[in-house]
């Protein structure tokens, strides 16, 4: 997943940038394959997002802090805004999409998450009257019609309701990641939205699973994967380290390199990952029906970020400087 910057794109950047935006895209789509391990060894979703955001919450606790340089107050300020980023944005998104492939496959699930430009399309349109172009609505009916043949409800197939509505949860949720990580008028340093959401988080579903709201069990036996079986710790530090905390770190310094627009086309490489690693190490393959099915939302969703209105772009002046010298600014997560 990655965040709204400027889109000053320096030439000497796209070069690291471009295979950083990969490994996060890659980094994030292998947390599917591995939970789904946990879970079928009798952990459940809630104990896994919560081991999962832990790991990582406590990974990135001391470069969020050093990023702040001190200024406390903005963090104060916008304690409201982390506190969403980090319940909505990420507990609720990682724990509906780990509900939704406990009982579906890994990349039909993400598939479905990644709909979730088509949901901001439409708040921006119904919230603030931004009317979405003409190739939006095409990408929407595009992903729309995906959407459909992959679930196989044409064909009569058997469709898991619940893991649906998990999945539809999941694209809520990054949607109001999308929305809440494009402010940049908040003063925030990235790193510091993203390791303090991952904190709030983290503490939001203890408390949960704490009072009984959330069901939170694992077991300590080992977790069986179609290479083999591996200690119970593997797929958590893999899940958190791996999948979260480095997708994270990669997606923000990729972001800044190649700049808001360009980094959320890779971003989609998250879902092709989804799909491998949920080969890998689960043995899942959608069939040739879904597989069209998930290049049409993969389509929509490419249309629907080609039909946005270019961000607004503003680069200070700076005497006796070329663009060579410009750092692009911006937020990512």
């Amino acid at each position: 997943m990655s965040t709204v910057s400027n889109d000053v794109i320096a030439s000497r950047g796209v070069r690291l940038g471009l295979p950083l935006a990969i490994g996060a895209a890659f980094a994030f789509g292998m947390s599917g394959g591995w939970a789904r391990g946990l879970i079928d060894a009798g952990w459940t979703p809630g104990a896994a997002v919560t081991a999962r955001i832990w790991v990582a919450a406590l990974v990135l606790l001391i470069p969020a802090i050093l990023s702040l340089r001190g200024q406390w107050g903005v963090l104060r300020r916008n304690i409201g805004m982390i506190a969403a980023y980090g319940l909505l944005a990420v507990a609720a998104t990682q724990l509906c999409y780990f509900q939704a492939v406990a009982v579906m496959d890994v990349g039909i699930a993400l598939l479905i998450e990644y709909t979730a430009p088509v949901a901001v399309v439409l708040w921006l349109w119904l919230r603030r009257g931004e009317r979405p172009s003409r190739r939006s609505i095409l990408g929407a009916a595009i992903a729309f019609v995906g959407l459909v043949l992959m679930l196989d409800i044409l064909t009569g197939a058997t469709v898991n309701g619940a893991g649906i509505l998990w999945a539809l949860g999941a694209m809520i949720g990054a949607a109001t990641y999308f929305l809440l990580s494009a402010r940049a008028d908040t003063g925030l340093p990235p790193l510091a939205l993203a390791g303090g959401g991952l904190l709030l988080g983290a503490i939001g579903l203890t408390v949960a699973g704490l009072v009984g709201v959330l069901p939170i069990a694992w077991t300590t036996d080992d977790i069986t994967y179609r290479f083999g079986s591996v200690p119970w710790f593997v797929p958590v530090l893999a899940i958190g380290l791996i999948a979260t905390a480095l997708a994270y770190l990669l997606g923000i310094v990729s972001t800044r390199m190649l700049g808001s627009r360009l980094a959320s086309f890779i971003a989609l490489a998250e879902v092709v990952a989804a799909l491998l690693f949920g080969w890998l190490l689960l043995g899942q393959l959608p069939d040739l029906l879904q597989m069209f099915g998930g290049v049409l939302v993969l389509a929509g969703v490419v249309v629907v970020k080609l039909g946005e209105p270019a961000p607004a772009e503003f680069v200070e002046p700076l005497p006796e400087a070329g663009l060579s010298d410009v750092e692009p600014e911006g937020a990512a997560a």
